[in-house]
Protein backbone atom coordinates (compact mmCIF):
# COMPACT_ATOMS: atom_id res chain seq x y z
CA UNK A 1 0.00 0.00 0.00
CA UNK A 2 2.95 2.39 0.31
CA UNK A 3 4.28 1.77 -2.55
CA UNK A 4 0.16 2.77 -3.85
CA UNK A 5 0.28 5.31 -2.10
CA UNK A 6 3.70 6.82 -3.74
CA UNK A 7 1.84 6.16 -7.18
CA UNK A 8 -0.99 8.14 -6.07
CA UNK A 9 0.14 11.61 -4.97
CA UNK A 10 2.62 11.06 -7.66
CA UNK A 11 -0.52 11.29 -10.26
CA UNK A 12 -1.40 14.53 -8.32
CA UNK A 13 1.66 16.55 -8.40
CA UNK A 14 1.62 16.22 -11.90
CA UNK A 15 -1.86 16.45 -12.16
CA UNK A 16 -1.81 19.60 -10.19
CA UNK A 17 1.33 20.92 -11.75
CA UNK A 18 0.05 20.61 -14.88
CA UNK A 19 -3.59 22.65 -14.20
CA UNK A 20 -1.30 25.10 -12.69
CA UNK A 21 0.27 25.70 -16.24
CA UNK A 22 -3.58 26.09 -17.73
CA UNK A 23 -4.03 29.72 -18.69
CA UNK A 24 -7.57 31.10 -20.01
CA UNK A 25 -8.08 31.29 -23.12
CA UNK A 26 -7.76 34.50 -25.42
CA UNK A 27 -11.05 33.75 -27.10
CA UNK A 28 -13.21 36.86 -28.97
CA UNK A 29 -17.04 36.34 -29.63
CA UNK A 30 -17.98 35.50 -33.08
CA UNK A 31 -21.73 37.03 -34.03
CA UNK A 32 -23.82 34.17 -36.35
CA UNK A 33 -26.84 35.11 -37.81
CA UNK A 34 -29.08 32.40 -40.05
CA UNK A 35 -30.28 32.42 -43.61
CA UNK A 36 -34.18 33.03 -43.36
CA UNK A 37 -35.51 30.26 -44.21
CA UNK A 38 -37.61 31.82 -46.87
CA UNK A 39 -34.75 31.77 -49.07
CA UNK A 40 -34.53 28.19 -50.53
CA UNK A 41 -31.85 26.43 -52.99
CA UNK A 42 -29.53 29.43 -52.26
CA UNK A 43 -25.94 28.51 -53.98
CA UNK A 44 -22.55 29.16 -52.34
CA UNK A 45 -21.93 31.43 -54.88
CA UNK A 46 -25.01 33.24 -54.25
CA UNK A 47 -24.45 33.27 -50.05
CA UNK A 48 -20.75 34.41 -50.47
CA UNK A 49 -21.23 37.26 -53.50
CA UNK A 50 -23.41 39.04 -50.32
CA UNK A 51 -26.17 39.20 -52.36
CA UNK A 52 -28.41 37.27 -49.66
CA UNK A 53 -27.08 39.36 -46.84
CA UNK A 54 -30.84 41.05 -46.41
CA UNK A 55 -32.11 37.73 -45.41
CA UNK A 56 -29.51 37.05 -42.92
CA UNK A 57 -30.95 38.07 -39.45
CA UNK A 58 -32.44 35.85 -36.74
CA UNK A 59 -29.39 35.36 -34.25
CA UNK A 60 -28.83 31.62 -34.10
CA UNK A 61 -27.07 29.92 -31.42
CA UNK A 62 -27.44 25.94 -32.59
CA UNK A 63 -29.04 24.10 -35.66
CA UNK A 64 -32.53 24.11 -36.81
CA UNK A 65 -32.10 22.21 -39.89
CA UNK A 66 -30.61 19.70 -42.03
CA UNK A 67 -28.84 22.48 -44.12
CA UNK A 68 -28.97 25.68 -43.54
CA UNK A 69 -26.20 28.90 -44.19
CA UNK A 70 -24.82 31.41 -41.06
CA UNK A 71 -22.84 34.83 -42.05
CA UNK A 72 -19.95 35.00 -38.82
CA UNK A 73 -18.67 37.83 -37.68
CA UNK A 74 -15.91 39.07 -35.71
CA UNK A 75 -16.23 42.50 -34.03
CA UNK A 76 -13.30 42.37 -31.73
CA UNK A 77 -10.96 40.95 -34.55
CA UNK A 78 -8.20 43.28 -34.00
CA UNK A 79 -7.63 41.50 -30.42
CA UNK A 80 -6.04 38.47 -32.15
CA UNK A 81 -2.51 38.87 -32.47
CA UNK A 82 -0.78 36.28 -34.53
CA UNK A 83 -2.43 33.61 -36.85
CA UNK A 84 -6.27 34.33 -36.38
CA UNK A 85 -8.10 30.99 -36.68
CA UNK A 86 -12.17 30.10 -36.14
CA UNK A 87 -13.31 27.61 -34.32
CA UNK A 88 -16.66 25.57 -34.46
CA UNK A 89 -17.49 24.05 -31.57
CA UNK A 90 -20.00 21.28 -32.68
CA UNK A 91 -21.26 17.69 -32.30
CA UNK A 92 -19.52 15.02 -34.77
CA UNK A 93 -22.54 14.63 -36.18
CA UNK A 94 -22.14 18.51 -38.02
CA UNK A 95 -20.79 18.88 -41.42
CA UNK A 96 -19.16 22.72 -40.59
CA UNK A 97 -17.88 24.20 -44.18
CA UNK A 98 -16.70 27.95 -43.69
CA UNK A 99 -16.06 30.23 -46.50
CA UNK A 100 -15.51 33.72 -47.85
CA UNK A 101 -15.69 35.25 -51.39
CA UNK A 102 -11.93 35.55 -53.63
CA UNK A 103 -12.18 37.16 -56.73
CA UNK A 104 -16.04 36.61 -56.76
CA UNK A 105 -15.39 32.83 -56.09
CA UNK A 106 -16.45 30.69 -53.17
CA UNK A 107 -13.87 29.12 -51.43
CA UNK A 108 -13.32 27.10 -48.28
CA UNK A 109 -11.21 28.17 -45.26
CA UNK A 110 -8.50 25.60 -44.69
CA UNK A 111 -8.84 23.09 -41.88
CA UNK A 112 -5.92 23.67 -39.68
CA UNK A 113 -6.79 20.92 -37.13
CA UNK A 114 -9.86 19.28 -34.88
CA UNK A 115 -9.75 19.46 -31.15
CA UNK A 116 -12.01 16.73 -29.04
CA UNK A 117 -14.02 18.48 -26.44
CA UNK A 118 -16.62 17.77 -23.80
CA UNK A 119 -19.90 15.83 -24.20
CA UNK A 120 -18.87 14.62 -27.75
CA UNK A 121 -18.30 18.47 -29.24
CA UNK A 122 -15.65 18.70 -31.78
CA UNK A 123 -13.82 21.73 -32.31
CA UNK A 124 -12.91 22.56 -36.21
CA UNK A 125 -10.18 25.04 -36.46
CA UNK A 126 -10.18 27.07 -39.60
CA UNK A 127 -7.37 29.18 -40.78
CA UNK A 128 -8.59 32.91 -41.15
CA UNK A 129 -6.67 35.39 -43.41
CA UNK A 130 -4.39 37.33 -41.63
CA UNK A 131 -6.49 40.72 -41.86
CA UNK A 132 -10.24 39.26 -40.99
CA UNK A 133 -11.51 42.64 -40.85
CA UNK A 134 -10.25 43.61 -43.93
CA UNK A 135 -12.15 40.69 -45.79
CA UNK A 136 -15.63 40.33 -46.66
CA UNK A 137 -17.57 38.09 -44.20
CA UNK A 138 -17.50 34.95 -43.17
CA UNK A 139 -20.23 31.90 -44.20
CA UNK A 140 -21.05 28.44 -42.48
CA UNK A 141 -22.63 25.93 -44.58
CA UNK A 142 -24.07 23.47 -41.97
CA UNK A 143 -25.19 19.91 -42.77
CA UNK A 144 -26.63 17.41 -40.26
CA UNK A 145 -25.94 13.79 -40.55
CA UNK A 146 -28.42 13.12 -38.02
CA UNK A 147 -32.18 13.91 -36.25
CA UNK A 148 -30.28 13.83 -32.93
CA UNK A 149 -29.88 17.15 -30.94
CA UNK A 150 -27.17 18.88 -32.25
CA UNK A 151 -25.25 21.85 -30.55
CA UNK A 152 -22.99 24.86 -31.94
CA UNK A 153 -21.25 27.50 -31.37
CA UNK A 154 -18.13 30.27 -32.72
CA UNK A 155 -15.22 31.45 -31.61
CA UNK A 156 -11.97 32.84 -32.73
CA UNK A 157 -8.83 33.05 -31.43
CA UNK A 158 -5.25 32.25 -32.39
CA UNK A 159 -3.46 29.21 -33.83
CA UNK A 160 -0.63 29.47 -31.60
CA UNK A 161 -3.42 29.63 -28.29
CA UNK A 162 -5.42 27.21 -29.86
CA UNK A 163 -2.88 24.71 -29.80
CA UNK A 164 -1.36 25.28 -27.07
CA UNK A 165 -4.88 25.05 -25.29
CA UNK A 166 -5.74 21.98 -26.79
CA UNK A 167 -2.30 20.08 -25.58
CA UNK A 168 -2.92 21.27 -21.95
CA UNK A 169 -6.28 19.45 -22.26
CA UNK A 170 -5.09 16.40 -23.64
CA UNK A 171 -2.18 16.58 -20.86
CA UNK A 172 -4.45 16.89 -18.26
CA UNK A 173 -6.81 14.37 -19.09
CA UNK A 174 -4.14 11.74 -20.21
CA UNK A 175 -2.62 12.57 -16.84
CA UNK A 176 -5.96 11.79 -15.02
CA UNK A 177 -6.80 8.89 -17.22
CA UNK A 178 -3.35 7.78 -16.76
CA UNK A 179 -3.39 8.00 -12.69
CA UNK A 180 -6.94 6.05 -12.51
CA UNK A 181 -5.79 3.33 -14.61
CA UNK A 182 -2.44 3.10 -12.30
CA UNK A 183 -5.05 3.34 -9.37
CA UNK A 184 -7.39 0.33 -11.04
CA UNK A 185 -4.31 -1.76 -11.87
CA UNK A 186 -3.03 -1.73 -8.32
CA UNK A 187 -6.29 -2.44 -7.20
CA UNK A 188 -6.58 -5.78 -9.18
CA UNK A 189 -3.03 -6.76 -8.76
CA UNK A 190 -3.62 -6.35 -4.78
CA UNK A 191 -7.02 -8.34 -5.29
CA UNK A 192 -5.63 -11.26 -7.04
CA UNK A 193 -2.98 -11.54 -3.57
CA UNK A 194 -5.55 -10.75 -1.02
CA UNK A 195 -8.64 -11.82 -2.35
CA UNK A 196 -10.57 -8.99 -0.83
CA UNK A 197 -13.69 -7.92 -2.50
CA UNK A 198 -13.75 -4.58 -1.15
CA UNK A 199 -9.88 -4.01 -4.09
CA UNK A 200 -11.93 -5.50 -6.97
CA UNK A 201 -14.55 -3.26 -6.46
CA UNK A 202 -12.13 -0.34 -5.92
CA UNK A 203 -10.63 -1.11 -8.75
CA UNK A 204 -13.89 -1.68 -11.33
CA UNK A 205 -14.73 1.73 -9.74
CA UNK A 206 -11.42 3.65 -10.73
CA UNK A 207 -11.53 1.98 -14.22
CA UNK A 208 -14.89 3.06 -15.08
CA UNK A 209 -14.27 6.31 -14.00
CA UNK A 210 -11.37 6.30 -16.24
CA UNK A 211 -13.11 5.49 -19.15
CA UNK A 212 -16.23 8.31 -18.38
CA UNK A 213 -13.07 11.22 -18.35
CA UNK A 214 -11.63 9.34 -21.29
CA UNK A 215 -14.85 9.88 -23.33
CA UNK A 216 -16.91 12.86 -21.17
CA UNK A 217 -13.69 15.43 -22.58
CA UNK A 218 -13.62 13.41 -26.14
CA UNK A 219 -10.04 12.77 -25.65
CA UNK A 220 -10.64 9.15 -25.37
CA UNK A 221 -12.40 9.14 -29.36
CA UNK A 222 -8.70 10.03 -30.40
CA UNK A 223 -7.07 7.27 -28.50
CA UNK A 224 -6.14 3.30 -29.95
CA UNK A 225 -8.61 1.02 -29.13
CA UNK A 226 -10.62 3.48 -27.08
CA UNK A 227 -12.16 5.26 -30.45
CA UNK A 228 -14.34 2.42 -31.21
CA UNK A 229 -16.19 4.39 -29.21
CA UNK A 230 -16.83 7.05 -31.52
CA UNK A 231 -19.76 5.66 -33.22
CA UNK A 232 -21.73 5.12 -30.01
CA UNK A 233 -21.96 8.69 -29.29
CA UNK A 234 -23.44 9.63 -25.64
CA UNK A 235 -23.68 5.45 -24.87
CA UNK A 236 -19.47 6.04 -24.37
CA UNK A 237 -19.66 8.00 -21.22
CA UNK A 238 -23.33 6.91 -19.99
CA UNK A 239 -22.88 3.69 -19.76
CA UNK A 240 -19.20 4.23 -17.59
CA UNK A 241 -20.99 6.48 -15.22
CA UNK A 242 -24.02 4.14 -14.54
CA UNK A 243 -21.75 1.17 -14.29
CA UNK A 244 -19.58 3.55 -12.41
CA UNK A 245 -22.66 4.85 -10.11
CA UNK A 246 -23.23 0.92 -8.98
CA UNK A 247 -19.78 0.13 -8.53
CA UNK A 248 -19.99 2.72 -5.91
CA UNK A 249 -22.31 1.55 -4.00
CA UNK A 250 -21.51 -1.94 -3.48
CA UNK A 251 -18.41 -0.56 -2.41
CA UNK A 252 -19.64 2.02 -0.48
CA UNK A 253 -21.68 -0.68 1.72
CA UNK A 254 -18.22 -2.25 1.91
CA UNK A 255 -16.37 0.29 3.59
CA UNK A 256 -18.48 1.25 5.45
CA UNK A 257 -19.19 -2.35 7.12
CA UNK A 258 -22.79 -2.30 6.71
CA UNK A 259 -23.46 -6.26 6.36
CA UNK A 260 -21.98 -6.03 10.06
CA UNK A 261 -23.56 -2.99 11.24
CA UNK A 262 -27.16 -2.15 9.20
CA UNK A 263 -27.75 -5.41 7.47
CA UNK A 264 -30.99 -3.64 5.93
CA UNK A 265 -29.15 -0.13 4.24
CA UNK A 266 -26.60 -3.23 3.27
CA UNK A 267 -29.17 -4.33 0.96
CA UNK A 268 -30.47 -0.55 0.59
CA UNK A 269 -26.99 -0.19 -1.50
CA UNK A 270 -27.39 -3.32 -3.00
CA UNK A 271 -30.74 -2.40 -4.77
CA UNK A 272 -29.45 0.79 -5.40
CA UNK A 273 -26.70 -1.25 -7.84
CA UNK A 274 -29.26 -3.40 -9.23
CA UNK A 275 -31.20 -0.13 -10.27
CA UNK A 276 -27.91 1.82 -11.54
CA UNK A 277 -27.16 -1.39 -14.13
CA UNK A 278 -30.52 -0.92 -15.42
CA UNK A 279 -30.29 2.76 -15.99
CA UNK A 280 -27.16 1.69 -18.03
CA UNK A 281 -29.79 -1.04 -19.85
CA UNK A 282 -31.69 1.61 -20.37
CA UNK A 283 -29.27 3.86 -22.34
CA UNK A 284 -31.16 2.26 -25.53
CA UNK A 285 -33.95 4.21 -25.23
CA UNK A 286 -32.42 6.56 -27.19
CA UNK A 287 -33.83 4.29 -30.15
CA UNK A 288 -37.23 4.92 -29.05
CA UNK A 289 -37.39 8.23 -28.53
CA UNK A 290 -37.38 8.25 -24.36
CA UNK A 291 -34.24 9.37 -23.64
CA UNK A 292 -35.46 12.82 -21.85
CA UNK A 293 -37.51 10.77 -19.70
CA UNK A 294 -34.35 8.07 -18.75
CA UNK A 295 -32.40 11.13 -17.93
CA UNK A 296 -34.59 12.17 -15.71
CA UNK A 297 -34.75 8.88 -14.10
CA UNK A 298 -30.35 8.79 -14.16
CA UNK A 299 -30.91 12.46 -12.35
CA UNK A 300 -33.06 11.26 -9.89
CA UNK A 301 -31.09 8.42 -8.99
CA UNK A 302 -27.79 10.47 -8.93
CA UNK A 303 -28.69 12.74 -6.80
CA UNK A 304 -30.47 10.61 -4.33
CA UNK A 305 -28.19 8.00 -3.88
CA UNK A 306 -25.09 10.93 -3.67
CA UNK A 307 -27.28 12.02 -0.47
CA UNK A 308 -27.93 8.47 0.42
CA UNK A 309 -24.13 7.80 0.52
CA UNK A 310 -22.99 10.83 1.70
CA UNK A 311 -25.17 10.19 4.97
CA UNK A 312 -24.40 6.81 5.43
CA UNK A 313 -20.80 7.51 5.02
CA UNK A 314 -21.08 10.74 7.67
CA UNK A 315 -22.97 7.33 10.50
CA UNK A 316 -19.91 5.22 9.61
CA UNK A 317 -17.90 7.66 10.63
CA UNK A 318 -19.13 9.08 13.37
CA UNK A 319 -19.43 5.45 14.71
CA UNK A 320 -15.45 5.21 14.79
CA UNK A 321 -15.24 3.96 11.08
CA UNK A 322 -12.65 5.48 9.89
CA UNK A 323 -12.43 4.13 6.10
CA UNK A 324 -15.58 5.55 5.63
CA UNK A 325 -14.26 9.06 6.90
CA UNK A 326 -12.00 9.00 3.97
CA UNK A 327 -14.29 8.12 1.54
CA UNK A 328 -16.64 11.09 2.87
CA UNK A 329 -14.25 13.26 2.37
CA UNK A 330 -13.60 12.06 -1.48
CA UNK A 331 -17.41 11.84 -2.05
CA UNK A 332 -17.78 15.53 -0.92
CA UNK A 333 -14.99 16.26 -3.14
CA UNK A 334 -15.95 14.11 -6.63
CA UNK A 335 -19.87 14.96 -5.73
CA UNK A 336 -18.60 19.04 -5.54
CA UNK A 337 -16.87 19.21 -8.55
CA UNK A 338 -19.50 17.44 -9.88
CA UNK A 339 -22.12 19.55 -9.29
CA UNK A 340 -19.98 22.29 -10.51
CA UNK A 341 -19.58 20.74 -13.65
CA UNK A 342 -23.78 20.35 -14.35
CA UNK A 343 -24.04 24.18 -13.37
CA UNK A 344 -21.66 25.23 -15.90
CA UNK A 345 -22.69 23.24 -18.30
CA UNK A 346 -26.24 24.81 -17.47
CA UNK A 347 -24.89 28.31 -17.58
CA UNK A 348 -22.47 28.36 -20.39
CA UNK A 349 -22.91 30.27 -23.00
CA UNK A 350 -21.39 28.55 -25.65
CA UNK A 351 -20.06 25.05 -25.96
CA UNK A 352 -16.74 25.56 -25.36
CA UNK A 353 -15.64 23.43 -22.12
CA UNK A 354 -14.39 25.80 -19.62
CA UNK A 355 -10.63 25.41 -17.80
CA UNK A 356 -12.49 24.20 -14.72
CA UNK A 357 -14.12 21.56 -16.63
CA UNK A 358 -10.96 20.17 -17.78
CA UNK A 359 -8.72 20.39 -14.59
CA UNK A 360 -11.51 20.47 -11.90
CA UNK A 361 -13.54 17.43 -12.83
CA UNK A 362 -10.35 15.15 -13.72
CA UNK A 363 -8.20 16.40 -10.70
CA UNK A 364 -11.48 15.66 -8.10
CA UNK A 365 -11.44 12.10 -9.48
CA UNK A 366 -7.63 11.71 -9.25
CA UNK A 367 -7.75 12.63 -5.65
CA UNK A 368 -11.04 11.12 -4.59
CA UNK A 369 -9.56 8.04 -5.77
CA UNK A 370 -6.36 8.81 -3.44
CA UNK A 371 -8.75 9.46 -0.57
CA UNK A 372 -10.16 6.33 -0.99
CA UNK A 373 -7.52 4.51 -1.49
CA UNK A 374 -6.11 6.06 2.35
CA UNK A 375 -9.12 4.65 3.19
CA UNK A 376 -8.88 0.87 2.19
CA UNK A 377 -5.25 1.65 3.26
CA UNK A 378 -6.75 2.51 7.19
CA UNK A 379 -9.15 -0.44 6.95
CA UNK A 380 -6.35 -3.02 6.02
CA UNK A 381 -4.04 -1.50 8.74
CA UNK A 382 -6.89 -2.16 11.88
CA UNK A 383 -7.53 -5.38 10.03
CA UNK A 384 -3.80 -6.20 11.15
CA UNK A 385 -4.08 -5.05 14.37
CA UNK A 386 -7.35 -6.50 14.83
CA UNK A 387 -5.77 -9.63 13.56
CA UNK A 388 -1.96 -9.31 15.59
CA UNK A 389 -4.40 -8.58 19.08
CA UNK A 390 -6.25 -11.48 18.01
CA UNK A 391 -2.80 -13.97 17.63
CA UNK A 392 -1.74 -11.94 21.06
CA UNK A 393 -4.52 -12.57 22.88
CA UNK A 394 -4.36 -16.15 21.65
CA UNK A 395 -1.15 -16.64 22.52
CA UNK A 396 -1.09 -15.00 26.23
CA UNK A 397 -2.20 -16.16 29.20
CA UNK A 398 -4.67 -14.05 30.28
CA UNK A 399 -4.19 -14.43 34.05
CA UNK A 400 -0.81 -13.32 34.11
CA UNK A 401 0.21 -11.80 30.39
CA UNK A 402 2.85 -14.18 29.96
CA UNK A 403 3.04 -17.10 26.90
CA UNK A 404 0.16 -19.63 27.63
CA UNK A 405 1.68 -23.39 27.87
CA UNK A 406 1.22 -23.81 23.68
CA UNK A 407 2.72 -20.48 22.52
CA UNK A 408 5.72 -21.00 25.01
CA UNK A 409 6.42 -24.76 23.43
CA UNK A 410 6.58 -23.17 19.92
CA UNK A 411 8.68 -20.55 21.08
CA UNK A 412 11.36 -23.28 22.79
CA UNK A 413 11.13 -25.23 19.89
CA UNK A 414 11.90 -22.71 17.39
CA UNK A 415 14.43 -21.14 19.92
CA UNK A 416 16.49 -24.65 19.66
CA UNK A 417 16.58 -24.82 16.53
CA UNK A 418 17.95 -21.62 16.15
CA UNK A 419 20.48 -22.59 18.44
CA UNK A 420 21.58 -25.88 16.87
CA UNK A 421 21.90 -23.92 13.45
CA UNK A 422 24.21 -21.06 14.84
CA UNK A 423 26.03 -23.98 17.32
CA UNK A 424 25.13 -22.03 19.97
CA UNK A 425 23.56 -23.28 23.79
CA UNK A 426 20.04 -22.89 25.50
CA UNK A 427 19.36 -22.89 28.96
CA UNK A 428 15.50 -23.29 30.62
CA UNK A 429 14.50 -22.12 34.24
CA UNK A 430 11.48 -24.15 35.95
CA UNK A 431 10.50 -22.00 38.17
CA UNK A 432 7.69 -23.53 41.04
CA UNK A 433 6.04 -21.19 43.32
CA UNK A 434 6.01 -22.75 47.24
CA UNK A 435 3.31 -23.68 49.11
CA UNK A 436 0.27 -22.51 46.13
CA UNK A 437 -1.67 -24.96 47.28
CA UNK A 438 -2.18 -23.93 51.28
CA UNK A 439 -2.15 -20.16 50.02
CA UNK A 440 -5.48 -21.55 47.79
CA UNK A 441 -6.90 -22.95 50.35
CA UNK A 442 -5.88 -20.53 53.57
CA UNK A 443 -6.95 -17.22 51.76
CA UNK A 444 -8.91 -18.30 48.64
CA UNK A 445 -7.88 -18.49 45.03
CA UNK A 446 -8.38 -14.77 44.35
CA UNK A 447 -5.29 -14.91 46.79
CA UNK A 448 -3.44 -17.67 44.76
CA UNK A 449 -4.34 -15.21 41.20
CA UNK A 450 -2.72 -12.31 43.16
CA UNK A 451 0.62 -14.13 44.23
CA UNK A 452 0.45 -15.52 40.73
CA UNK A 453 0.37 -12.20 38.75
CA UNK A 454 2.64 -10.56 41.54
CA UNK A 455 5.99 -13.12 41.06
CA UNK A 456 5.89 -11.72 36.88
CA UNK A 457 7.87 -8.19 37.48
CA UNK A 458 10.47 -9.63 39.35
CA UNK A 459 10.94 -12.41 36.89
CA UNK A 460 10.90 -10.08 33.98
CA UNK A 461 13.27 -7.38 35.86
CA UNK A 462 16.17 -9.77 35.66
CA UNK A 463 15.40 -11.01 31.83
CA UNK A 464 16.65 -9.65 28.71
CA UNK A 465 14.74 -8.86 26.02
CA UNK A 466 15.50 -12.53 24.15
CA UNK A 467 14.44 -14.24 26.95
CA UNK A 468 11.11 -15.61 26.78
CA UNK A 469 8.78 -16.56 29.91
CA UNK A 470 5.49 -18.54 30.11
CA UNK A 471 3.43 -20.39 32.50
CA UNK A 472 3.58 -23.90 31.93
CA UNK A 473 0.42 -24.57 33.97
CA UNK A 474 -0.88 -24.14 37.30
CA UNK A 475 1.94 -22.23 39.97
CA UNK A 476 4.62 -23.36 37.22
CA UNK A 477 6.34 -20.71 34.98
CA UNK A 478 9.19 -21.55 32.30
CA UNK A 479 11.92 -19.12 31.31
CA UNK A 480 13.76 -19.78 28.12
CA UNK A 481 17.32 -18.46 27.89
CA UNK A 482 18.85 -17.73 24.43
CA UNK A 483 22.53 -18.04 23.79
CA UNK A 484 23.02 -19.07 27.45
CA UNK A 485 25.20 -22.13 28.97
CA UNK A 486 24.12 -23.60 32.33
CA UNK A 487 27.20 -21.62 33.92
CA UNK A 488 24.98 -18.29 33.05
CA UNK A 489 22.05 -19.33 33.94
CA UNK A 490 22.76 -19.95 37.92
CA UNK A 491 23.08 -16.34 38.44
CA UNK A 492 19.86 -15.26 36.76
CA UNK A 493 17.97 -17.86 38.72
CA UNK A 494 19.30 -17.17 42.01
CA UNK A 495 18.61 -13.42 41.32
CA UNK A 496 15.13 -14.36 40.37
CA UNK A 497 15.11 -16.67 43.70
CA UNK A 498 15.80 -13.50 45.75
CA UNK A 499 13.41 -11.09 44.04
CA UNK A 500 10.25 -13.43 44.38
CA UNK A 501 11.52 -14.02 48.17
CA UNK A 502 11.19 -10.46 48.45
CA UNK A 503 7.25 -9.57 46.95
CA UNK A 504 4.64 -9.09 49.35
CA UNK A 505 1.19 -9.46 48.47
CA UNK A 506 -1.17 -7.47 50.50
CA UNK A 507 -4.78 -7.60 51.08
CA UNK A 508 -5.98 -10.83 52.26
CA UNK A 509 -6.31 -11.06 55.95
CA UNK A 510 -2.92 -10.59 56.24
CA UNK A 511 0.30 -10.17 54.00
CA UNK A 512 1.58 -13.05 52.13
CA UNK A 513 5.05 -14.22 51.72
CA UNK A 514 6.46 -16.06 47.97
CA UNK A 515 9.23 -17.82 48.03
CA UNK A 516 9.88 -20.33 44.63
CA UNK A 517 11.73 -23.48 43.77
CA UNK A 518 14.09 -23.46 40.74
CA UNK A 519 15.04 -25.83 38.95
CA UNK A 520 18.27 -25.29 35.46
CA UNK A 521 18.39 -27.32 32.51
CA UNK A 522 21.05 -26.54 29.85
CA UNK A 523 21.55 -28.10 26.31
CA UNK A 524 25.14 -28.09 26.96
CA UNK A 525 25.34 -30.04 30.30
CA UNK A 526 22.50 -32.40 29.26
CA UNK A 527 22.89 -32.86 25.56
CA UNK A 528 18.55 -32.34 24.81
CA UNK A 529 16.69 -29.93 23.40
CA UNK A 530 12.77 -28.95 23.26
CA UNK A 531 10.78 -30.64 25.75
CA UNK A 532 13.25 -32.84 26.90
CA UNK A 533 14.95 -30.06 28.51
CA UNK A 534 10.98 -28.61 30.43
CA UNK A 535 11.67 -32.54 31.67
CA UNK A 536 15.06 -32.10 33.14
CA UNK A 537 14.51 -28.78 34.63
CA UNK A 538 11.18 -29.94 36.15
CA UNK A 539 13.09 -32.76 37.83
CA UNK A 540 15.40 -30.18 38.89
CA UNK A 541 12.48 -28.73 40.68
CA UNK A 542 11.60 -31.40 42.49
CA UNK A 543 15.12 -32.22 44.14
CA UNK A 544 14.89 -27.92 45.50
CA UNK A 545 11.65 -28.50 46.73
CA UNK A 546 12.77 -32.31 48.62
CA UNK A 547 15.78 -29.98 49.86
CA UNK A 548 13.58 -27.81 51.48
CA UNK A 549 11.98 -24.96 48.70
CA UNK A 550 13.31 -21.51 48.00
CA UNK A 551 16.09 -23.20 45.92
CA UNK A 552 18.15 -23.01 42.76
CA UNK A 553 19.03 -27.13 41.63
CA UNK A 554 20.74 -27.82 38.42
CA UNK A 555 20.15 -30.74 36.20
CA UNK A 556 23.60 -32.14 35.68
CA UNK A 557 23.42 -35.69 35.95
CA UNK A 558 19.76 -36.28 35.06
CA UNK A 559 20.27 -36.71 31.60
CA UNK A 560 19.61 -40.32 30.06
Amino acid sequence: MRALGALLFLSLACLAAQFARAAPSPDVPVESTSLDRSVVGATARDVTSGSLDGKFGAKTAGPRRHDYWLKLSIPRAAELHGQPVLIVHATRDLNVDVMISRADVPTSLRLATSLSGFLGVRDQVFALPPDVSGEKALYAHIRVDSDEPQSLSFSASTLDATLARGASHARAIALSVGALGAVALAGFLIWFVLKDRLFILYAVLCSLQALYVAYLTGQGFDWPGLSIAVAWGAFAWNVPVALGGAAACLFTREIADLKRYSPRIYRAFGWFALAFVALACLNIAEFFGIEDYVNDLGDVMFVSSAIFTLVVSFLAWRRGNRAAGWFLLAWILLEGFTIATAVEFLVATSNAASEMLYSGLPFSMVAASILIALGVADRLRLQRVALSEAERRAQIDPLTGVLNRRSLIERLDAACLRAQARGLPIALLFIDLDHFKQINDTFGHPAGDACLRAIIPPIHAELRQSDVIGRYGGEEFVVILSSADAAAAIPIAQRIRERVANVQVDGFEKPIKLTCSIGIAASDTLGVWGEHLIAQADAAVYVAKRAGRNQVQVARTLAA
